[in-house]
This record gives C-alpha cells, sequence and structure tokens, in this order.
C-alpha cells in the first residue's frame, strides 16, 4: 500500500483491565500510511505505557515481506487495506485475522493524468504505471469496468509509488495509479499541461478500508493484549477530532510531514474510524458486520484481476472478538 518513509518507532501499551505487572510485546509492520498514525499518537500520549504493553513497530511496505514475517513468527500485527489483505500469496491457512479497522480513504489513493485523458475509458491501449496491488489499482480496475474494459486492454508498467512524480514526468506514460502525498505532490509540480486527479477514492467510499490483523494464535493466548491496542488506538482517534491540531502536531514527525500538511491529508484524504465506526464494520459477538460484505465484494475483484490466487471466507478471515470487549473512558 502507501509507502515511502523507513523508520521503527517503539511503542509501549497495555491490557484494558489495567496496567499488566510485567510489559506485554506485540511486533508489527505496516506502510508509513497516515491512517496508521494513531499506533504513534498513542505512543506519544503515553496511553500504551499506561496499560502495559509494548509494540515494536517497523515500516515495510513489500507485502510478501510482511506474510514471510508472518510465517515465521516475528510479527503479530499488520495494518493493511482489505484488498491487499487479500493479495497472493495469503490462503486460508496465512496468519493474520482483521481485529479491527483504523481508516477509511476518501480521497487519499486515486489516479492522476494529464488534459489528453479526461475519462477512464480513453486509457484503452495506453500505458499506466501502478504498483502491484495498491488500493489506486482496485480504483481503476472498477472504473475500467463500467467502460466495459478490464486490465487487459491497458498496458500495465509496475512501478514503487515513491517514484511517482518522476514517472508522471514521463509523458508516454499515460497515467499512473497512487496514493497520498505523492498524488498531490505529482499533479502540483507536474509540468505536463491539465495535470490532474482522474479519480479517486472519494469516488468509492466504503471500498478502501485499512484493517488490523493479528496472528489467530497469540489473539486467543493473550486476549487482553490485543483489547488494550484496540483501546488505545480508539481513544487516540477520539483525541484527533476533539484536538486536531495537538494530534497534528505529535504525528507529524513520525511521517516527515508538517502539522499543516497532516491536517489537509485528514481532511481530504481519509477519515479515521470511531470505535462506535469499528463496531458497525466487524459486528456483534457471532454476527456479520458491514466489513464482511465490502471483504467479499473485493475478494471478487481481486480474483478477477488476479491480484490474489485464493477466495478467502469474510467469515474465517474476520474476528469481532477483542472488538467487542474494548470499552473507552
Amino acid at each position: 500500500m502507501r509507502n515511502v518513509f523507513a523508520g521503527v518507532a517503539i511503542i509501549a501499551m497495555s491490557a484494558v483491565a489495567g496496567p499488566a505487572q510485567a510489559a506485554e510485546t506485540i511486533r508489527m509492520l505496516a506502510p508509513t500510511w497516515l491512517g496508521f498514525a494513531p499506533v504513534h499518537v498513542a505512543n506519544d500520549l503515553g496511553c500504551f505505557k499506561e496499560e502495559g504493553l509494548e509494540v515494536d513497530y517497523k515500516f515495510e511496505d513489500d507485502r510478501s515481506n510482511v506474510i514471510a514475517a508472518y510465517a515465521r513468527g516475528d510479527i503479530e500485527v499488520d495494518m493493511r487495506t482489505v484488498g491487499e489483505h487479500q493479495g497472493r500469496p495469503r490462503d486460508a491457512e496465512t496468519p493474520g485475522v482483521i481485529i479491527g479497522v483504523i481508516d477509511e480513504s476518501v480521497g487519499g489513493d486515486g489516479v492522476i493524468a494529464d488534459g489528453n485523458v479526461n475519462a477512464t475509458a480513453e486509457l484503452k491501449g495506453k500505458t499506466v504505471a501502478a504498483e502491484p496491488n495498491i488500493p489506486a489499482r482496485l480504483l481503476l480496475q472498477m472504473e475500467l469496468k463500467k467502460a466495459g474494459l478490464s486490465f487487459k486492454d491497458l498496458q500495465i508498467k509496475d512501478i514503487a509509488t515513491a517514484d511517482t512524480a518522476a514517472i508522471f514526468a514521463d509523458e508516454s506514460i499515460a497515467a499512473v495509479a497512487t496514493y497520498e502525498p505523492f498524488m498531490s505532490q505529482a499533479v502540483k509540480n507536474s509540468s505536463r499541461a491539465g495535470a490532474k486527479v482522474l479519480l479517486s477514492s472519494k469516488d468509492y467510499r466504503g471500498i478502501i478500508i485499512d484493517v488490523i490483523t493479528a496472528r489467530r494464535d497469540d489473539l486467543s493466548a493473550n486476549p487482553k493484549k490485543y483489547q488494550s491496542f484496540l483501546k488505545c488506538i480508539y481513544k487516540t482517534i477520539d483525541f484527533s477530532k476533539a484536538e486536531p491540531d495537538k494530534y497534528a502536531e505529535l504525528a507529524a514527525p513520525h511521517f516527515g510531514l508538517t502539522p499543516a500538511e497532516v491536517k489537509e491529508i485528514i481532511a481530504t484524504s481519509l477519515a479515521y474510524t470511531t470505535l462506535g465506526d469499528a463496531l458497525a464494520y466487524l459486528g456483534k459477538p457471532g454476527e456479520r458486520g458491514k466489513l464482511h460484505d465490502i471483504f467479499d465484494t473485493v475478494m471478487e475483484l481481486n480474483l478477477e484481476n488476479g491480484a490474489a490466487d485464493n477466495k478467502l471466507d469474510s467469515n474465517q478471515q474476520i474476528d469481532n472478538s477483542a472488538i467487542n470487549t474494548v470499552q473507552l473512558p
């Protein structure tokens, strides 16, 4: 998904029933996407430390590396979009079950083009650059489908999203599927006439959802650890809405952004999910929520476009046990 900056944040956190006697640990890998900033800010606010839990958060953008780390038992938590969660080589036995939702892309993913392209259908036969299995690629697929086209009608060039601006400077590339902050930066700095965002996730609300996954075995053995983790995330999301200026100040340095840039991205590109939102997505214990249907819809698209090899069962891939025990002050 969205990646660029590299770094490590060691974060502290806890169990819902109160501080543990000794710190428990969660090791996690996730891309550098502002939607995941609540983890960093929760640490800055001291929530995790109060809860007695330590989280080792390393940035990792290569999906295959994350899956391999899960398989080796090197990590317990990952955060990605629903679509990326489903992507190859995942099958029904791959570690990592969805336990929460952290944000929705509402403009942060999209496709950019210049004035020569004014509709997705006009990309037929042209070269489109995109990193494999990023959310914008899914959006492009959906838009092409509406026009009776598919990826087979395009010439796809695989790239790293961090190279968006350089790739877009090449006028032989008709469009680039990308995400923020590269999307806006490429458009603003482009010399190509009519450079613009052709389509974005704001046109497809409720599809690009970022989820939190955890190892099934560790979740089963240590449920309070994940209650604490989710508690601090949703407490921090509430803080982001109550104190947006302070939240932006705390989040900015973790992502190499200014507080003003953080506020702009949040205002135009993503929406954090509150505990109430997340509960509606995951559903009550033993029941399906909105996310189950979204999962099934995206699953069919990923199978169709070749991003996934195995049809996964949303009932088996989503575990709402932990989130339904979370209570906020």
